[in-house]
């Protein structure tokens, strides 16, 4: 998304720090299990949701690349912090 024209480089940013801020809430979250990781992901997914309206209001929308982009994203941070989610259920509250 950062590198395509498409995607106002403001809004992606936006959802970069929507990211970097996931990762945040994940490390402070104690104990973090399955069922807050899903809680944790939702409220991202909750935010990509309203940052889709400013994407739409810019001609731009979170369409197939974009939703793929994130979900991956989103399913990498999991994994990362060493959970083995489907991403579906991760952004299963998406409305793009």
């Amino acid at each position: 998304m950062a590198r395509d024209a498409y995607f106002p480089q403001d809004l992606v940013l936006q959802g970069k720090q929507l990211l970097e801020r996931l990762c945040d809430d994940i490390e402070q979250a104690q104990p973090l299990t399955p069922a807050r990781l899903l809680e944790l992901t939702h409220a991202t997914t909750e935010e990509f949701n309203q940052l889709e309206e400013a994407f739409e209001a810019r001609g731009s929308m979170l369409e197939t690349v974009a939703r793929d982009a994130i979900g991956s994203d989103i399913g990498f941070i999991a994994a990362a912090y060493g959970f083995d989610v489907d991403v579906e259920e991760l952004i299963s509250n998406r409305e793009w």
